[in-house]
Order: structure tokens, then C-alpha cells, then sequence
């Protein structure tokens, strides 16, 4: 029988050092801690009031959707459907999950979250219908990539507010501004 000849031992080492990434990058990312939650209102098409079943004492908090930013309810008709849309969707849902990202909260009290109802991701869907523009900030950038996506499938398809017949024709941001709207949900 023909056997090889031993490896000295920093050719194994190196070996073994240049194989640790690939071995690394195979293995199932960490479970996400998401948190079980009861939708009590929509407040707009990017901000719910939900009641956290999934804690030893049960807490009505004010979430904001990560990633996103629907026109302001007084852009019409855009504001309204996309308030609407996410209350449509949520309505038949006795719960949906929230999933946190490095920020917990944003100046205005507001918790940040993904949003999952029976593994779909709401924050994604509702940028791919076009009832948001996309508005990632740093740190929470866990899903910017399929946010990204998500809005170039909407204009491409030409879908809610990038409509060519119907667009949006300022964002949110701009309209908060002629209007002199601080940047919260009523």
C-alpha cells in the first residue's frame, strides 16, 4: 500500500487555518430573537401600537418598521392605502413577531423592528407592493439588501406610489416639510 509521507506540522496548521472560513461560513446563522406581539392599531403605514405577549408582564409599546418610510397621511391617496394595506394585513393575525436590529429605539420613543407574520417579512412586502420608499439607517441594515430589493421590484413593476400614471411625486420627508410636520406618526 502507498502512503504519503507525514505533513510537518505548520503545513497542517496553515491547512487548517486556510479551511476555518469555509467551514465557518457553512454553518446556520444564529436563531433572530423574535418577540411575540398582539397588533392592538395601525397608526400609519410604517407605525403600530402592539402589546408584547411574549414577556413575563405583558407591554403596550409604539413600533416603527425598520428599513422603510410610507407617505405621510396627508399625501394622498398614498398615505391612507398604505395605512390601510398594513392594517388589511394584519387584521386576520391573532400575532405577528417583532425582531429588533442593533437599534432599539429612535428619538421618538419608538421601538424599531422587523415585522413577521407567518414568515413573511411585512417591512419587505410592503416596499415591494409600493406603499413605501426605502430608508435604511445605520446600524439597522440587517435586511438592506432584500429591502433594496424589494423597492426596485416595486418600480420596475411600476407598483402603488411609483406608478407612472399616479407617482409620488415628493417624499415623506418633503412633504413633512411644506407642511411643517414634525417626522412622527399621530
Amino acid at each position: 500500500m502507498f502512503r504519503l509521507p507525514p505533513l510537518p506540522r505548520w503545513c497542517i496548521l496553515l491547512l487548517s487555518l486556510s479551511l476555518l472560513p469555509l467551514l465557518l461560513s457553512c454553518q446556520a446563522p444564529p436563531p433572530s430573537q423574535r418577540i411575540p406581539a398582539q397588533v392592538q392599531r395601525v397608526v400609519s403605514g410604517q407605525t403600530l401600537e402592539v402589546l408584547l405577549t411574549g414577556t413575563n408582564s405583558p407591554q403596550q409599546i409604539r413600533v416603527r418598521l425598520i428599513g422603510l418610510s410610507t407617505p405621510d397621511l396627508s399625501q394622498e391617496p398614498w398615505g391612507s392605502q398604505a395605512q390601510t394595506t398594513l392594517a388589511t394585513w394584519l387584521q386576520d393575525s391573532p400575532t405577528i413577531d417583532l425582531e429588533w436590529d442593533r437599534q432599539p429605539q429612535d428619538p421618538f420613543q419608538r421601538y424599531l423592528a422587523y415585522v413577521w407574520k407567518g414568515g413573511i417579512l411585512i417591512n419587505e412586502q410592503l416596499l415591494s407592493q409600493g406603499y413605501a420608499l426605502l430608508d435604511t439607517h445605520a446600524p439597522n441594515t440587517k435586511y438592506q439588501e432584500r429591502l433594496e430589493q424589494a423597492q426596485r421590484y416595486a418600480r420596475l413593476m411600476g407598483n402603488g406610489i411609483w406608478n407612472p400614471q399616479n407617482p409620488l411625486r415628493i417624499t415623506p420627508q418633503e412633504a413633512r416639510q411644506q407642511n411643517q410636520i414634525p417626522h412622527r406618526d399621530r
